[in-house]
């Protein structure tokens, strides 16, 4: 069985801007408020593209995290022992 990503997060992606609200996962849960309504076609196909993208935001997140990381000379564990 597949997962079901809640609406909001295909929206975050699609729609960024905000303008919208939404309470489950389906394109029927979604509220338009301030921002152009998509299509269900669009939804459908976010719903799709989702993993690719939040995979790759997940990756940019990390390359900058090593990339501070690295130029204040601090690992991982060192920069979770400062900030715990």
């Amino acid at each position: 069985m597949t997962e079901k990503i809640h609406a909001g997060k295909i929206l975050e992606m699609l729609i960024p801007t905000g303008g919208w609200g939404a309470h489950g996962s389906e394109y029927e849960d979604i509220v338009f408020l301030e921002a152009t309504p998509i299509t269900k076609a669009d939804y459908e196909a976010g719903v799709l593209a989702y993993p690719a993208w939040k995979a790759a935001k997940d990756a940019e997140a990390a390359a900058t995290k090593t990339a501070i990381l690295a130029k204040i000379g601090l690992t991982a564990d060192e920069a979770k022992i400062l900030l715990s």
